[in-house]
């Protein structure tokens, strides 16, 4: 790059390097000009190695790693080189190409719900895989999947050949991933964004999974992130990569020892610092919840008798106070967002659920439509929660004429503001969800709740779905929105590195249950309890 610090010293490509990916160049043709979205990059894998390209959305991480077995868009144009075992990709026909596909390079996506069947039970999906490449059927074929599924360490995997992936959790729906991306004995492994969408304990499980296999297997694998703290847990080499283009490529522990690209110092520096602000002692108290539940009913049987319940949320007690911020952490399906929802008077619950003061528990009608005002809520996935058919101003000013608020000011002026507050551009407000990036996406979901100026907010998980440095800078938003309305929050999260520096006090949720409750700096500095002790260690994993 241009004026970029020197990077650091890379090995050169052992003899026979698995993949060597040399100027590889990438545009997308578009309303007759080719779009460029990878710009000259080179890097290689040897045998057994892990090599990391690491960078924000659109960075061009995604579309290298699909360039190595020619997986992109009719649109693509390509030049350059990508060899794997010394053979020429680009350009390769089709049908080398489907013999190297899911056989000596398979891959590991983001999000397994996408990427697996919901028709299918996973016998199915994963027989399909051998009898292509292996032409393994009946008895043979199922013994080999049951020898994947307990390779991956899915438990009674027998047990679960007849299961779709509806019926899987986020992380052994990534271990099925797994198992059918080793199916054929692949070479080289290319895991994209593969532990983003789980906890931080499965996460950390399905690192040393992979790590495991990685050993055991003597594969290769090309690992693809935005996050640097996994990033370090797993790889041997790191390529940095920015607009398309490597900015620094070099040994994982020099790379963090010693960044000299600006951009990969930025990274590195990507994190919540600081910590949340003392509440005022006589400030206010707005939320209170005692022993309060939430339970499902089990119906069974023709008639749909009552077999028992669920108890999403068992006995939850807990205070918020203007100006503070509870953090509510737990694994998916512990009952955060089911709590939040209690307390929102958006489910059924049982037990006193107070607002300054006053049990809403039988509220109804126009009370609740008050309360609505009052209490807001911004989810993890903007893009699912904002109209693609509403511009910005129709999204931020459609709770103004609901609420009746202030119906003598003009709402354009209102939306300017607002907009202006979060740091949005008030001249985009004529645009669409789909034409902003998403960070910007949530400074609009925060604006459309922050218009009706609320007393409290739920956050429910909403930095998980961005980049480090978006995170940061929606972190700084939250705070300072905070700061200058006395805003109570209940912020809800898996990212305990996040909660730490929002939270006041941290209440720790599993299987509906409150584990432990405390101040950040009880349950960060002496937490009590083993089931915390094991979140924090998956956040926080010691590096030598």
């Amino acid at each position: 790059m241009p004026g970029a610090p020197e990077a650091h010293a890379t090995p050169a490509p052992a003899s026979g390097a698995v993949l060597a990916v040399t100027d590889l160049r990438i545009g997308f043709r578009s309303e007759g000009a080719v779009i460029p979205a990878v710009r000259g990059v080179s890097f290689h894998i040897n045998r057994g190695e892990t090599v990391a390209i690491v960078g924000e959305s659109g960075s061009g991480k995604s579309v290298t790693a699909l360039s190595t077995v020619q997986l992109l868009a009719g649109s693509a144009v390509l030049e350059g080189s990508v060899k794997y075992a010394g053979r020429e990709m680009v350009g390769a026909s089709d049908r080398d190409l489907r013999a190297i596909r899911g056989n000596d390079i398979s891959f590991i996506f983001q999000e397994p719900m996408t990427s697996l069947n919901p028709l299918h039970t996973l016998e199915k999906q994963l027989s399909e895989s051998l009898a292509l490449h292996q032409g393994l059927s009946g008895a043979r074929a199922r013994a080999r999947i049951i020898e994947l599924l307990t390779r991956v360490g899915i438990r009674d995997p027998e047990s679960r050949l007849a299961d779709y992936p509806h019926q899987l959790s986020g992380g052994q729906r990534q271990r099925v991933m797994i198992a059918m991306a080793l199916a054929n004995g692949p070479e080289l492994l290319i895991a994209d964004e593969p532990t983003t969408a789980l906890d931080v304990t499965i996460q950390a499980q399905i690192l040393d999974l992979l790590a495991e296999l990685k050993a055991a297997e003597g594969l290769s694998m090309l690992f693809i992130s935005h996050d640097l703290g996994i990033v370090r847990r797993i790889a041997d080499r790191v390529c940095v990569m920015k607009d398309g283009e490597i900015v620094e490529q070099g040994r994982t522990q020099d790379i963090f020892a010693n960044p000299r690209h600006p951009y990969t110092q930025k990274l590195l520096a990507a994190e919540p610092q600081g910590q949340a602000e003392p509440v005022a002692p006589d400030a206010p108290v707005m939320v209170e919840t005692r022993d309060l539940k939430v339970w499902f009913p089990v119906k069974r049987g023709l008639l749909r008798r009552i077999t028992g319940h669920v108890k999403a949320v068992d006995g939850a007690t807990l205070t918020l106070r203007a100006g503070e911020t509870l953090g509510v952490v737990g694994e998916s399906g512990s009952g955060k967002t089911t709590l939040a929802l209690a307390i929102m008077r958006l489910i059924e619950s049982r037990g006193p659920i107070l607002y300054l003061g006053q049990d809403i528990q039988g509220w109804g009608g126009g009370q609740l439509r008050r309360l609505r005002r009052d209490m807001q809520i911004v989810f993890q996935d903007p893009y699912g929660s904002l109209s693609p058919r509403m511009t910005v101003e129709q999204i931020i000013t459609e709770g103004l004429g609901v609420h009746g608020v202030e119906p003598g000011r003009d709402r354009r002026q209102m939306v300017t503001e607002i907009m202006a507050e979060v740091g949005l551009n008030p001249d985009l407000m004529h645009r669409y969800p789909h034409e902003f990036s998403g960070g910007q996406r949530q400074r609009i979901a925060i604006a459309r709740a922050m218009i009706l100026r609320p007393k409290v907010v739920v956050l429910d998980e909403p930095t998980s779905a961005l980049d480090m440095t978006v995170q940061v800078q929606i972190v700084d938003l939250l705070r300072n929105l905070q700061r200058k309305y006395g805003l109570a929050y209940l912020f809800i999260s898996h990212d305990l590195r996040v909660v730490r520096a929002m939270a006041h006090h941290i209440m720790v949720m599993r299987a509906g249950l409150v584990v432990e409750q405390g101040s950040v700096a009880q349950i960060f500095d002496a937490p009590e309890q083993d089931y915390t002790r094991a979140l924090l260690r998956a956040a926080f994993p010691i590096h030598e």
